[in-house]
């Protein structure tokens, strides 16, 4: 999940133009959850996830990204050209943190490690979808014709500027959209593989745990 902002600063220059190379600040925090069985965990995550104002709801996960535009331009020759485009992607992720419980069973701690690295691997998705566009941003930018003035420049950066923001909130809502349909064999994947990584291969053969999909559709829902 995302929530997404947009920051431009216009720098009336003219220098160089720079190598442009997006970048990405990324921070990651956690909240923290507890329970011993499966109900427990999901009830915990429902409580404390992070609340998601676009959804309603709160959720396993989320990614908190602004978008931060640093362009140059100015007047050369009697007309007005970008010289500069820099766009920096902020991401904070926010990810939960399980307080295991000796009380826990085996299956219930193999549930949760897999799990939460999908969450962790979904969110991540999104940061790396974030600096594609913000490449896709800054090539945008700097491909701008020359304007009449540098007030029209101004005004063309900013539909370069939304269009492909609208992009790349396409691209992250049909991400979720996919991820939402393939979750169910996701998961069995990755249980399986890790079933094998125990040394329980030929159990993890025959083992299709319908109890994890159901807790998994209720405590992720649509991504």
């Amino acid at each position: 999940m995302l929530k997404r902002t947009l920051t431009a600063l216009a720098m009336i220059a003219l220098t160089a133009p720079a190598a442009g190379a997006a970048s990405i600040s990324k921070s990651y925090s956690y909240f923290s959850i507890g329970g011993s069985t499966l109900d427990e965990i999901e009830s915990q995550l429902a409580e404390r996830g992070p609340h998601v104002q676009s959804s309603g709801r709160r959720h396993p996960g989320v990614t908190q990204m602004e978008f931060k535009s640093r362009i140059g331009y100015g007047e050369q020759n009697g007309r007005c050209r970008i010289v500069q485009a820099d766009v920096t992607v902020k991401a904070k992720v926010i990810l939960p943190k399980w307080r295991r419980s000796k009380q826990a069973d085996r299956e219930v701690r193999l549930i949760w490690d897999t799990l939460a690295a999908d969450i962790k691997r979904h969110e991540e998705s999104h940061v790396v979808i974030a600096k594609n566009h913000a490449r896709e941003l800054e090539r945008a930018l700097l491909a701008i014709d020359r304007q009449p003035t540098c007030q029209q420049t101004a005004e063309k950066i900013k539909e370069v500027t939304a269009k492909v923001l609208a992009r790349h909130n396409a691209a992250q809502d049909e991400f979720d959209r996919v991820e939402g349909i393939n979750f169910e064999s996701r998961l069995l994947r990755l249980m399986l593989y890790r079933l094998e990584q125990m040394q329980a291969a030929e159990r993890a053969k025959n083992y299709r745990p319908s109890f994890i999909v159901e807790f998994w559709q209720k405590i992720f829902g649509s991504t």
